[in-house]
């Protein structure tokens, strides 16, 4: 199996080129849906588009069981720095995070995979948004979903590429592999006035300063330390003078846990905080957007994936997953049937090109590795089940 996807290398390459040079905005992907829609019905595959407004699926087989595997689409807006021939043509907008690269692999499981003898149905995924969310709060795989994409699946798969691991390493772990996150945003309100009699007002950056404190202090004094959590702060908007106090103050902030019981009390200890606000004379408004479960890797799907990768690159390259307080929508689909997803090493030898930054790249070799890893652990899911 990885000697047949690395005989696809360039072809491979090619696709994650083109992706890459034209990236699209989550809820946008109208070109990268086309190339795809394109590539799986010369293969043969039952192909529908639309999917959560961008997505494609693809099907290959009939009845039971249905495995999926899932590949994002999105870029991000970045503006690439990167002085290389397939740098991205739209000012703005970059692959920053490795979605072309997800999506050439996948196309890649597609043709490994188009005239493979299994039993059951292989179903494609090819999301939208992973890296937003739309007006009424929902990602590409959650409006994927909710158009049936996930319907009677078995078992799902998914990637990421890993600049922190080499090419021809693979990186997973049963339990949590990311973690659920909801966003948050808070307006203190007082009353505004002239910055050289405070005492004429109800002052809300004062008020806001308080609220602030307590809001760090949760994690530190609320919440159990050997449960995972995180809040953080990641805007403050208040007035336009210097000598001028406002009427409000706008803030927004993220939510990170592991646990549901741990989201709950940080939704009760976050309002609780900003009781702060009554206490000091001003007053808050509180919205809340749930954005997605942690991704909770399958013990069973994550032990047929370390067996692929051992026998295909050798157990030493098989490595564990680190857990992250990051997220990945992918939780809207494995909390849906058993699924994986593991880390693929990416690394340019003697770099290491972060994700979400404007210089991210990785090492191509790792492509034919993705699909080796990704066709070969779907077909034993298949097999087994």
């Amino acid at each position: 199996m990885l000697n047949r996807a690395r005989s696809m290398q360039e072809r491979l390459t090619c696709w994650r080129r083109e992706i890459h040079q034209y990236p699209e905005l989550g809820f946008r992907e109208t070109r990268t849906a086309a190339l795809v829609a394109g590539v799986l019905q010369s293969l043969g595959y039952r192909v529908r588009t639309g999917v959560g407004r961008t997505g494609v699926v693809g099907d290959r087989g009939d009845g039971h069981p249905i495995v999926a595997i899932r590949a994002d689409m999105d870029a991000l807006p970045i503006q690439e720095e990167n002085d290389v021939p397939y740098a991205s043509c739209i000012p703005g907008v970059m692959h920053a995070c490795g979605h072309d690269a997800h999506t050439g692999i996948l196309l890649g499981v597609a043709m490994l995979l188009a005239k493979e003898p299994f039993p059951g149905t292989l179903r494609l995924l090819f999301q939208p948004a992973e890296e937003v969310s739309d007006k009424e709060g929902m990602s590409g795989a959650s409006r994927m979903v909710q158009d049936g994409a996930m319907e009677g699946v078995d078992a799902v798969l998914a990637l990421h590429v890993y600049p922190a691991c080499r090419v021809g390493e693979i990186a997973v772990e049963a339990g949590p592999a990311s973690a659920g996150v909801d966003t948050f945003w808070v307006t203190i309100t007082g009353q505004g006035g002239h910055g050289a009699y405070p005492h004429k007002g109800i002052d809300p950056i004062h008020i806001a300063g308080h609220v602030i404190l307590a809001l760090h202090t949760i994690i530190s004094r609320r919440v159990d330390p050997f449960e995972a959590a995180v809040i953080s702060l990641g805007s403050i908007h208040a007035g336009r003078a210097a000598n001028v106090i406002p009427d409000k103050v706008d803030l927004s902030g993220t939510i990170r846990y592991q646990q549901p019981d741990v989201q709950r009390q940080l939704h009760t200890e976050i309002e609780r905080a900003l009781e702060v606000a009554r206490a000091l004379g001003g007053d808050y408004t509180f919205r809340l957007e749930d954005g997605g479960p942690p991704m909770i890797n399958d013990a069973a799907v994550v032990e047929v994936i370390r067996q692929v990768a051992a026998d295909l690159l050798g157990v030493e390259n098989v490595k564990a997953g680190e857990r992250t307080m990051g997220a990945e929508d992918f939780g809207r689909l494995s909390s849906l049937a058993p699924g994986a997803m593991f880390r693929l090493g990416c690394q340019i030898v003697g770099e290491e090109r972060r994700g979400h930054s404007p210089t991210f790249d990785l090492d191509e070799r790792c492509l034919p590795v993705g699909v080796a890893v990704l066709a070969e652990s779907a077909l034993r899911l298949l097999r087994q089940k």
